[in-house]
């Protein structure tokens, strides 16, 4: 059985077995959210332009200086003296990394097993903090060398970077590649520069026990594949049940506890463990998507043309199911179709959980696809959130006019296939309405749409 634990509110445990040899450490260490180069010099922790890095030639271009992802704003705001990173002695850089990229401190989730490249430096009592916004995921370990950080790329996907913990007069985020890309470009990425959340069969130090297996955990994944080497606060006590199913390992609490102190709240809340889990593999599929589409493109078109074609180009249909096949898999993430259900417990809202919804667009009716259920499902309305990310809008045609005419046609109930069985008309309907309402920049297709229906329709700026 994996290690894992829910408990109620303000409740911080864990539950661990087993022991783990040095051959399951070596293994560990390639485990990493991010790669650190183990170098001499004081200014420069990241390793970058060394090695093979998958994509980094036409049309994806991965190791372009080209970028838009807030971490790269943020830098050249830096360089500029248009902003500054403030160190506490307590704390670092994080408390300043998590104010300028609009973190927010409550969305804090923590990790004690050992899947980081700083792994040395985790455990139970000192367990791996992350935190994140709808493009940005920070990570910080006790003691340790840098913070770690993924960014969200509109065109490029997951760009990663490390920020030296150490003091400095002109602290600067370096951009990390080949080390991170060795574990983030993966099956558990889709394949694509991305993030994924590890659930493993914690020991009670941490490390993966011998001969276990690991899961990557999303909105699909069964509650007892969750949360193997997390704390987890909140409600939801009878998932633990859910999860608890002995695989013959017997469970026993470890009776080491970390410091609450020693973090920016006292929390790993369980809402923001559930938002964490659906928005990790909601970027991979749009990256994925996008990829997909550049690369069906540039197979069309001669090099000389700068490997891109015009919208309108007729393509093969071999190369469209390139890139129809992942958007496919993009809506029905999209739209939770095949989400885990959630036990059906009355859930009084977190601070997180809160402020998240607090972000939400809205309707004349006051209604937003940031709103909660959090008693059979995650959303009150089950379309995904970052519809509204950059990300989202940068998907290359044609592939965003599929998107847009494949979810036009399901939220109007036009399709009717058992894969979105799960949506009712009121649900469709809800979804619609929302979006046509809130969502600049939808096609003609669902203009028209809502002028035959008399649907409210949000007002584009000229």
């Amino acid at each position: 059985m994996k290690r894992t634990i829910v408990c109620p509110p303000g409740v911080i445990r864990i539950l661990a077995t087993g022991s783990v040899c040095a051959g399951a450490l070596r293994a560990l260490a390639m485990l990493a959210v991010c790669g650190l180069a183990a170098t001499q010099a004081t200014a420069q922790i990241a390793v970058r332009n060394q090695g093979y890095i998958p994509f980094s030639d036409p049309p994806i271009n991965y190791r372009s200086g080209d970028l838009r992802d807030l971490v790269a704003k943020l830098e050249q705001k830096l360089e500029k003296g248009e902003a500054k990173l403030e160190y506490s002695p307590e704390r670092g850089y994080l408390p300043s990394v998590l104010k300028l990229l609009q973190v927010p401190v409550n969305s804090q989730t923590l990790v004690f097993s050992k899947t980081s490249f700083q792994y040395p430096k985790i455990s139970p009592e000192h367990p791996r903090a992350l935190y994140y916004n709808d493009d940005v995921y920070v990570g910080s370990v006790h003691e340790g060398k840098a913070v770690e950080i993924v960014s969200f790329d509109p065109m490029q996907g997951a760009i990663f970077y490390l920020l030296d913990e150490r003091k400095s007069d002109q602290p600067r985020f370096q951009r990390a590649e080949l080390d991170c890309t060795q574990c983030h470009i993966a099956a558990g990425t889709r394949g694509v520069p991305g993030v994924l959340l590890r659930s493993i069969y914690a020991s009670n130090t941490g490390t993966q026990v011998p001969g276990t297996r690991s899961f990557i955990t999303d909105q699909e994944s069964p509650f007892k594949e969750r949360w193997g080497g997390w704390y987890v606060t909140g409600a939801f006590s009878s998932m633990a049940n859910a999860s608890t199913e002995s695989a013959g390992s017997e469970l026993t609490p470890l009776p080491q506890r970390f410091d609450p102190a020693a973090y920016l709240t006292n929390t790993s809340d369980v809402v923001a463990h559930l938002v964490l889990a659906h928005q990790t593999q909601m970027h991979n599929l749009i990256t994925l998507t996008n990829y997909k589409t550049r690369q069906a493109l540039y197979s069309v078109v001669s090099r000389d043309k700068g490997g891109e074609a015009a919208a309108d180009t007729p393509l093969p249909d071999g190369v469209r199911q390139q890139f129809e096949r992942p958007a496919e898999q993009l809506l029905r993430y999209l739209l939770f179709a095949n989400e885990t259900s959630l036990p059906g417990t009355n859930v009084a809202l977190s601070a997180f959980a809160s402020d998240f919804q607090a972000r939400g667009v809205r309707d004349s009716k006051g209604r937003s696809l940031r709103d909660f259920d959090l008693r059979t499902r995650i959303f009150r309305y089950p379309c995904s959130y970052l519809i509204y990310s950059d990300a989202f809008d940068s998907l290359p045609e044609p592939s965003k006019g599929y998107v847009y005419h494949r979810l036009l046609q399901i939220l109007s109930g036009q399709d009717q296939s058992p894969d979105f069985a799960r949506l009712t008309p009121p649900d469709r309907q809800a979804i619609l309405e929302i979006l046509l309402a809130t969502k600049p920049g939808l096609p003609p297709e669902w203009q028209d749409y809502a002028r035959s229906k008399h649907l409210q329709q949000h007002r584009d700026p000229t």
